[in-house]
């Protein structure tokens, strides 16, 4: 078999997966529905390997494979076929989709045990990585919007899971509605990119960009229409605030959907729209100053939330928004380096947080937490180096990509610097904010809690193992010459940004001594962040105020996070809600029912009025022929 044969089974197995369990998962057990959920993701996870090892190992000029399934659109001049591309980003994503996406499975088998739901969850789990994979894997705009809009889909699925809570259906439309204001500016952007290309294939449309110049009106409307769509699938100001509230789901569902791969797509697409936004300066500076806005936003929120999802939450939106950041600076490599290592560190932090939660019988509050690092040595142990890692401490995954964000961001403007180190220092203080108040000091929980505490089983732990070395020794693909590394992230993603980099005008490139000199800086600075937590949350002992609690003004606007939902709620739900009634009685009532019910009326009055003339009488029919011939020939002579 042909390497590029084996393309298509990495999403047909998912999908085979999904369909299968939804059709006889009356008859499956929840062994069997495990070992096929989990073995589906496993199988193209394996592939994924493979056609991994085969770039690594291609020829120079041989750095991507295709798959055609078969033509699919034909009208006219537009033409789209059904075909995956594999080259090194879309291999990298696939990767992270199906290594963390098979972890999460198996995490979900203990997880999920007693869940009434199980079956249907997993049903949903192998539909994502289905979409998710068509998203990363299409050749074409188009399929890439199907997988776009399938992530939605499921996300809205598995967010409303446990759907008899009503908060939870609410918070499921939020992200269902909010994403879908986004994915307006990303068909409007297609649809331009096919009037302007004459055709929605990756390879057509790049090929064609580098003939116009950069700046050109067109690619500029293009790539910010683009972005519409990445704010609202990536959680970005304005449209970030469905993320949080999709902490209503389960906790694999934060750590597959929020952490790991969904929220990722709109990094992904802009890297792989790199030529494009290179082509748009305008468009890279609006990507800058988004990222930047809700990298310090969002991690000012953070640090007063109580709920531990919740700070993982906004730590999420603000990471992107660095990724967004590094993306904005032309720093393609670097947006998805940070992508890679944040996919293993949020992941890990995310499914610990769901150990916890699981052996506090579902207590998510961190104010009744606390000296649990005796009870639950193993997430103690994994969830301190995920802390570690997204901290930006050395040598740990999050460090390197971080460092090379901040050091994109230097070259290219020491106030971008100022603000991203800013959040990132925000990222080390909340996370071990987290940390003490979690695992330091004497256990606050409750008596009855205290008597059941425990730590997860193996299907759990052993996930979080693994997780933990990854965001230990995830960095190491990208280290930076500077110490003495290559970066051989940057060397196998190089095929994909090497048309951009031609184009690029702009090389900024600093000394060895400024880079160690920022890394210096900021290493030290987030020390010191870290022991102010831990003087503030293990020496002081000072625990969040109760909700009951009068707080200072400044405390009490980032608690209850700048009251963003409560302004979109005054500015636009309420209205549109007032318009739709007004709409309601005038419009629905008032005009279309009475145009339906009109017709209605007219229809049985003309039938009640016609059936008059059916009088029974054979004379009267003859007359009336005779009448109506007359008629027709005196009519066609005056013709």
């Amino acid at each position: 078999m042909v390497m590029s044969d084996l393309i298509g089974l990495i999403p047909l197995a998912p999908l085979l997966g999904f369909l299968f369990i939804g059709l006889v998962n009356r008859n499956l057990t929840k062994g069997w529905v495990s070992f096929i959920a989990c073995g589906s993701v496993f199988v193209s996870f394996v592939i994924s390997i493979a056609l991994f090892i085969g770039l690594l190992n291609a020829p120079e000029g041989q750095s991507s494979l295709t798959f055609t399934a078969f033509d699919w659109i034909s009208a006219g001049n537009f033409s789209v076929s059904f075909s995956f591309l594999v080259d090194p980003l879309s291999s990298l994503m696939m990767l992270i989709i199906t290594g963390v996406g098979f972890l999460i499975h198996v995490y979900s088998v203990g997880y999920m045990h007693d869940d009434d739901g199980f079956h249907r969850f997993f049903m949903y789990l192998n539909l994502f990585i289905f979409f998710m994979l068509l998203l990363v894997m299409g050749s074409n705009y188009l399929l890439m919007f199907v997988g776009w809009e399938g992530v939605g889909l499921c996300s809205y699925l598995l967010i409303g899971f446990w759907f008899k809570n009503q908060d939870y259906n609410d918070a499921a439309k939020k992200a269902f509605i909010m994403n879908r204001i986004g994915d307006l500016g990303l068909i409007l952007g297609v649809i331009l990119i096919f009037i302007h290309f004459g055709s929605i294939n990756y390879q057509d449309v790049f090929a064609k960009a580098g003939e116009f110049p950069a700046g050109a009106e067109f690619i500029t409307w293009i790539t910010i229409l683009l972005f519409v769509g990445a704010i609202g699938k990536s959680a970005q100001i304005p449209l970030y605030t469905w993320l949080p509230d999709a902490m209503a789901g389960p906790t694999p569902v934060s750590a597959l959907i929020h952490a790991a791969t969904m929220v990722t797509a709109g990094i992904y697409m802009i890297a792989r729209n790199n030529v494009l936004y290179t082509l748009a300066p305008f468009s890279l500076e609006i990507v800058t100053i988004i990222g930047l806005a809700t990298a310090v936003f969002a991690a000012t929120i953070a640090i007063a939330q109580t709920d531990i999802k919740k700070v993982l939450a906004y730590s999420t939106v603000s990471q992107l928004g660095l990724m967004f950041v590094a993306l904005g600076v032309g720093a393609y490599t670097t947006g998805i380096f940070h992508m890679a290592t944040h996919a293993f560190f949020k992941a890990l932090l995310f499914l610990g947080a769901g150990s916890v939660i699981h052996g506090l019988s579902g207590e998510q509050d961190l104010r009744n937490m606390g000296g649990l690092r005796k009870y639950l040595p193993v997430t103690f142990l994994t969830f301190l180096i995920g802390t570690l890692a997204i901290a930006g401490i050395p040598p740990f995954a999050g460090f390197f990509s971080k460092d090379e964000i901040l050091a994109n961001a230097f070259a290219h403007s020491p106030v971008i610097w100022g603000f991203a180190a800013f959040a990132s220092l925000l990222t080390a203080f909340y996370m071990f904010r987290l940390f003490f108040l979690t695992f330091s000091g004497s256990t606050r929980a409750s008596e009855e809690v205290k008597h059941h505490i425990h730590e997860s089983p193996k299907s759990m732990t052993v996930p979080l193992m693994v997780l933990a070395v990854l965001s230990l020794v995830g960095g190491f693909m990208g280290v930076p010459e500077v110490l003495g590394g290559s970066h051989a992230l940057n060397h196998f993603l190089d095929p994909v940004f090497a048309q951009s980099k031609a184009l690029s005008e702009a090389h900024h490139h600093l000394d060895h001594n400024t880079e160690f000199t920022l890394m210096g800086t900021i290493v030290g600075l987030t020390l010191v962040m870290i022991l102010i937590a831990y003087f503030m949350y293990v020496r002081g002992r000072r625990v969040p105020a109760p909700d009951t609690v009068t707080l200072n003004a400044a405390h009490k606007l980032v608690r209850n996070k700048y009251y963003i939902d409560e302004l979109y709620n005054a500015v636009i739900v309420k209205p549109l809600n007032v318009l739709s009634k007004v709409f309601d009685s005038l419009v629905e009532k008032l005009v279309i029912d009475n145009i339906v019910n009109g017709t209605g009326k007219v229809v049985t009055w003309s039938s009640k009025t016609l059936r008059l003339i059916q009088t029974g009488n054979t004379a009267f029919y003859i007359f009336a022929m005779v009448i109506s011939i007359i008629i027709l020939l005196a009519a066609k002579s005056l013709i």
